[in-house]
């Protein structure tokens, strides 16, 4: 199963100050993780700044993916995922490196030995995940939860996995907001 492209409408304002259409198609930035054949990122849009600077500017989603969003920014994309294969999950664990590499963030990965899922990992933000078709299973170090059409997660810089156990792929959106870890969180994280 394939899903539909993903269609971006970019507003913006002309001189005068009246609101105009930038932008009307495809996304300019969809890119296949190599490691993981059939996850795609479809990169919509990102903010660099809090509060966002609303202009006119260039699209901020071409150049090279990332995963994490910008320093007090956001980052708003979808990602298709593949099922879960067996060799994916006896192999997955060696290839996270490259996969997490492609994404723009090798240091996100926090696979262990004993991890529950081969794509364990981490990064300091506040993640909505929504699934739009598909089903996916969240994985976290203690506990998992089936995810339906409609589900969304608040995900808090927890250390997680997507796991796809359906056996058809799974589209979700995923808006991503910069975030710092309360001193708490981070010194026992750092005992981690």
């Amino acid at each position: 199963m394939t899903f539909p492209p993903i269609h971006r409408v970019v507003t913006g304002h002309d001189a005068d100050g009246r609101a105009v259409v930038s932008s009307d198609g495809p996304l300019p930035t969809v890119v296949e993780i190599q490691a993981i054949p059939g996850t795609v990122f479809h990169e919509v849009w990102e903010t660099r700044a809090t509060p966002a600077p609303v202009d006119n500017g260039s699209d901020p989603t071409t150049g090279p993916l990332k995963l994490p969003p910008p320093k007090q920014g956001t980052r708003i994309r979808f990602v298709d995922i593949p099922p879960d294969t067996e060799d994916f999950l006896a192999k997955g664990a060696a290839r996270m490196k490259d996969a997490f590499t492609q994404a723009g963030d090798a240091a996100a990965s926090t696979v262990r030995r004993d991890s529950p899922h081969p794509l364990m990992h981490r990064t300091e933000s506040i993640d909505y995940g929504i699934v739009i078709d598909g089903e996916m299973t969240l994985v976290l170090d203690d506990g998992e939860v089936l995810l339906k059409p409609g589900s969304v997660v608040v995900q808090r810089g927890t250390n997680h996995a997507w796991a796809n156990r359906s056996g058809r792929p799974c589209r979700m959106l995923f808006v991503l907001v910069d975030g710092a870890y309360e001193p708490a969180i981070a010194a026992a994280l750092a005992g981690r």
